[in-house]
């Protein structure tokens, strides 16, 4: 199917890049019944030949997703499937690194942050640590929450520290933030001092930077989420459990 049979007649010079939009917007016309927007969006998609257009016996236009559309929406679900598995598999090993560090772990929290307001009030985010975990201690005072966020793109990372909101609701929650980060997406000094950073290579978790300590107790909100919660549960080992006044801290 040429550029010209699609869009009536349309330039066949090669169209601009098409980015994330685009994509999405094939994926409403493939699960709608296509009714066009007659936008700039569509005319892009029908100049690539991603779009086709159709008209019923009482002349009502309607779009379809060519060949060609199918095939770049599974690449792009591929795409989406390949970054989803390996930010998986990357969360699941500091979860297990949290363990083996005698820590309780959580994966997928919701958890409700205050944040002070300027009128001196108290406003409510909601921050969700891909890493969540605590000391295994009976003593408030030694739980010592700390929070690991896992990136695996550039683009998630940049995206990510524009969110300021965010960053406040994860301090809100955590005594220490860490950004675990894949190799060679990004440096430490692109992430704010207020994190620290680790880099995630094929020979193991490096820490790049150390995270600031600061003495957190977590709140009531905190607590009932984690109570409803199921921690993480794998086997690793009985030494690897420690009590209340062990001195080390975790790798990260």
């Amino acid at each position: 199917m040429t550029v010209a049979s699609v869009g009536g007649g349309l330039d066949s010079a090669a169209p601009a890049p098409l980015g994330a939009a685009h994509r999405r917007r094939l994926r409403e016309v493939w699960r709608s019944a296509g009714w066009p927007c007659h936008d700039a969006i569509e005319l892009d998609l029908l100049a690539a030949a991603l779009l086709s257009r159709h008209w019923d016996a009482e002349g009502r236009e309607t779009l379809r997703v060519t060949d060609a559309g199918i095939q770049m929406l599974a690449a792009a679900r591929r795409r989406n499937q390949a970054a989803f598995d390996a930010h998986e598999t990357l969360v699941a090993r500091v979860a297990l690194e949290m363990q083996r560090a005698g820590r309780i772990v959580w994966r997928g929290l919701s958890l409700r942050a205050p944040l002070p307001r300027d009128d001196g009030g108290t406003t409510w985010a909601m921050a969700m640590p891909d890493v969540y975990s605590i000391r295994h201690t009976t003593l408030e005072d030694q739980v010592e929450p700390i929070a690991h966020e896992i990136k695996v793109s550039r683009a998630d990372l940049l995206a990510d520290l524009r969110r300021q909101a965010k960053a406040a609701a994860y301090l809100a929650v955590a005594s220490q933030c860490w950004y675990v980060l894949r190799e060679g997406i990004a440096s430490a000094d692109e992430v704010p001092a207020a994190y620290g950073v680790i880099f995630a290579g094929a020979n193991g978790l490096d820490v790049a930077r150390a995270a600031p300590r600061r003495a957190q107790r977590l709140s009531l909100p905190v607590w009932m989420a984690l109570a409803r919660a199921a921690a993480e549960r794998h086997d690793v080992g009985d030494d690897a459990q420690e009590m209340l006044g062990a001195s080390a801290s975790p790798p990260g």
